[in-house]
This record gives structure tokens, sequence and C-alpha cells, in this order.
């Protein structure tokens, strides 16, 4: 069976572009069980945190992270901060979440980067995303609870329904719609890197991604791009 093409556009108007963002995909995983203990990849990394405190990401990695996302009326601050900083600050209090396997890589690789991502179950998302920045009125809802989060200015991936890019994540939160449950079996993912960072090591953590889905999910195909333009 053939691998499906999967692509993220950056949309014209996102110029000059303020993110480097890696796509990575997976193809074949095992159902998507919730998680009862931290894995060991993960275990790692939380040591890692543990000792190094908010040491472990540089105050210039996430200046830029930061940067990357301040853009007209969106400030990255508060609730709006980038999600590896929530992440980071889980992990330093002992309540760094767990989710399910695809879930769980997303939030080391990000932990362990400081690089925020988004993951989706690619049946949902289709397997062609669109990177822009949100439009005035647009929001969508992030949780269970039915919250929504406004998305102007914000830097959002979209996939296409009914022929239009429809906002279905963002480096703060994810929608609903397109989160990955039991029921997924191939995912697509994007790992938003500040534009100036050196290509070798982005490409290094989307293929670390790549890897975990591959050896913790049971992937039986995986891969990894790093859009640059």
């Amino acid at each position: 069976m053939a691998q499906t093409a999967y692509r993220l556009e950056i949309d014209p108007s996102l110029g000059p572009c303020p993110v480097l963002p890696a796509l990575v995909w997976a193809e074949g995983i095992q159902p998507p069980r919730p998680t009862q203990a931290p894995p060991p990849f993960l275990v790692e990394i939380l040591a890692e945190v543990a000792a190094h405190g908010e040491g472990v990401i540089s105050d210039e990695r996430r200046r830029r992270v930061r940067g990357m996302l301040r853009h007209g009326k969106y400030q990255p601050s508060g609730r709006g901060r980038p999600a590896s900083e929530f992440l980071l600050r889980a992990a330093l209090a002992g309540t760094f979440p767990l989710v399910n396997g695809p879930v769980d890589v997303n939030n080391a690789v990000s932990l362990a980067s400081g690089l925020p991502g988004s993951i989706f179950d690619a049946e949902k998302t289709g397997p062609r995303l669109r990177l822009r920045r949100g439009a005035s009125e647009e929001s969508y809802v992030f949780n269970p609870s039915g919250q929504t989060i406004a998305l102007r200015d914000l830097l959002v991936v979209c996939r296409l329904v009914d022929g239009q890019w429809s906002p279905c994540g963002n480096p703060v939160k994810d929608a609903m719609a397109t989160k990955v449950n039991e029921a997924a079996r191939s995912i697509v993912a994007v790992l938003y890197a500040p534009a100036g960072e050196p290509l070798e090591a982005v490409a290094g953590w989307a293929a670390r991604y790549a890897a975990l889905l591959s050896s913790h999910c049971g992937a039986r195909a995986v891969g990894s791009e790093v859009i640059h333009v």
C-alpha cells in the first residue's frame, strides 16, 4: 500500500514567515489507549527537567518562541503562552499530562526541545494542511468542556473543510475536532520552530518525533520534513 503524501503549505499572506515548521506523520499506529504510566522516553526527559529546572530550556529559546507568536493583537502571555511553556511548568510541578501514545510523544518532544507542537488525527484533517494567521472572528473549541480560543493574529494550522481552510491547531491549543483518540490510525503533526533556528536542529527534533511514533506507537510507516521557504 502506497504511503499518503502529506503536505504543509505556507499561506502566501504569511510573510515574512516567522516560523520554520516541521511536518511529521505516521500511519498504521496501534490504537491509542489512555496512558497509565510515563513511558521510558518521557521518564528520561522528566528526569532532565527535575535536574536542571527551568534552565533545561534556555531563556533565549523561550524568548524566540514567544516572538514567533507575537503579532498584531496576539500576545503570547498568560493563557496565551506557547504549549511548550505550559508543559515545562507542568513537569516542574509534577503534574505532566499523560494522555495516549501519540499525544505523549508530541508532549515529550515539545518539552525536550522547547518547541510547541500540534498533533492531529490525519483521517480528520486530511493529508493537506496550511499555515496562516487566524482571522479576526475565528475561534474553535479546544476541550471537552466547550471552551474556545480566539485565533485572531495567531499562527494557525488549517485543514480543508468543504473547500475552505478551517483552523484546527496552533502553538497554544489544538481543536477538539481533530484531536487524537482511540479510533486514530494515522497521525499528522506540526512542530513550530522560530524562523532562523538551525535547519539541522529542527530536522533532528522532527526525526526524533517520527522515530518515537514508530517505536512507541507501533506505526508501520513514518516520515518528517522541515518546511522552509
